[in-house]
């Protein structure tokens, strides 16, 4: 069976359970997304990125990708809220890590990458402001800071994190 190639047969393709909780998340992006966004199939997933007609070097990592903002997809277990705008978050993730927290929900998290199994997993006015937040303009801005030795030939200067406790 061929990769789907747009966001309407990305979700056809999905069981009916997983293809209304993506569904759910992906209106609460788009309410919340910055016009100058798209949305699309990037990643084998469903995207948001800045385009290239936005900004022209694309991804760093591969430069005839746009820009990943975010991503849902569903994997083989659970399903993923990819979200590179806040892996490169002026503040890291903390605040988003410790607003999730208040909400009593139980946080799956990796670098970049939120798992759950259903829809209310997650809280989604938390997810909407954090979408909302980064504009394209705030987001490009923190990318460029953050990836500027990578550019210059020298190593990057990673986003903000929370300190790790020393073991004793």
């Amino acid at each position: 069976m061929p990769a789907p190639t747009t966001v309407k047969n990305y979700l056809a393709a999905l069981p009916a359970d997983r293809r209304e909780a993506l569904q759910a998340v992906r209106k609460v992006i788009l309410k919340n997304l910055d016009k100058d966004y798209e949305e699309g199939i990037q990643y084998g997933a469903i995207g948001y990125y800045v385009p290239h007609r936005v900004f022209p070097p694309g991804y760093h990592c591969d430069p005839r990708q746009p820009l990943p903002f975010a991503g849902i997809g569903s994997r083989k277990g659970y399903m993923t809220l990819g979200f590179m705008g806040l892996y490169w978050h002026p503040d890291g993730d903390g605040w988003f890590r410790e607003a999730w927290k208040k909400t009593g929900k139980k946080l799956d998290m990796g670098v970049a990458c939120i798992r759950f199994k259903k829809v209310q997993d997650l809280p989604l006015d938390l997810i909407g402001k954090a979408v909302k937040e980064l504009t394209v303009k705030k987001f490009v801005a923190t990318y460029l800071a953050a990836t500027e030795g990578r550019r210059k030939g020298t190593s990057a200067k990673k986003p903000a994190k929370k300190p790790t406790r020393k073991k004793k």
